[in-house]
């Protein structure tokens, strides 16, 4: 690739390169038959120098981004993948893998990424396989020297596609924070406040029907007190 006039855009290129001495059919063969230790390049990549935030702080970025493939009927574990532009500007689901891919990030106006992890997830995955490739990613980082103790808190950041506080829940024995972009429709529920003396006995306001909607599931009509 050095000896070459311009840029190697293909293999076939490469085998026209007067240093390369031999076909390009070998250079297939030899790629075919060429494998990649993908631990050892996790391990890798968790002991590169990494942007940080303007506090010194390590920021990761999770999110999903999706391999159409909607003509290949013979891959396995594809799964509808929503896309939007295509057609006529709307939200069409194609068959596709999705891949979870953790980045570093940094503030500042270059906003650089270094890309640290990727996993393609199967049909039914959810939270907690996010939740577990962060686990092994940070396991990493620190054995690596990333982090040690006294530094700030890693800063998990995530779309609105992820459950937060499943997520939260699941990284609970981490010394992380997770910052997640909600939902506008996504409605939080309290606690109801305990009752007093006064409110021991049955009560007699008036029931009140209560329409509750989750995105993407049939409302039900609860009464209070379920």
């Amino acid at each position: 690739m050095l000896c070459a006039d311009g840029p190697v855009r293909s293999l076939v290129e490469l085998s026209l390169v007067g240093e390369h001495r031999r076909g390009h059919g070998e250079l297939y063969d030899a790629l075919a038959a060429g494998r990649v230790d993908v631990t050892r390049m996790r391990r890798a990549l968790a002991t590169v120098p990494l942007p940080r935030a303007a506090d010194g702080r390590l920021v990761l970025a999770a999110d999903i981004t999706c391999w159409l493939r909607p003509e290949a009927h013979t891959s396995p574990q594809r799964i509808l993948c929503h896309t939007y532009g295509r057609g006529k500007d709307q939200h069409i689901p194609v068959p596709g893998w999705p891949y979870s891919i953790i980045c570093a990030l940094e503030s500042g106006r270059s906003w650089w990424t270094a890309p640290l992890d990727a996993l393609r997830l199967a049909p039914g995955d959810d939270a907690t396989v996010t939740a577990r490739q962060m686990h092994e990613l940070i396991d990493r980082l620190m054995a690596a020297g990333q982090w040690t103790d006294g530094d700030p808190d890693v800063l998990i950041v995530v779309d609105a596609g992820y459950d937060v506080p499943r997520l939260a829940f699941l990284l609970e024995d981490l010394l992380v924070q997770v910052l997640g972009r909600m939902r506008s429709d996504r409605v939080l529920r309290r606690a109801a406040p305990p009752c007093g003396p006064a409110h021991d006995g049955p009560s007699t306001a008036p029931r009140r029907r209560v329409r509750l909607r989750r995105p993407g599931h049939v409302g039900h009509t609860l009464m209070p007190g379920q």
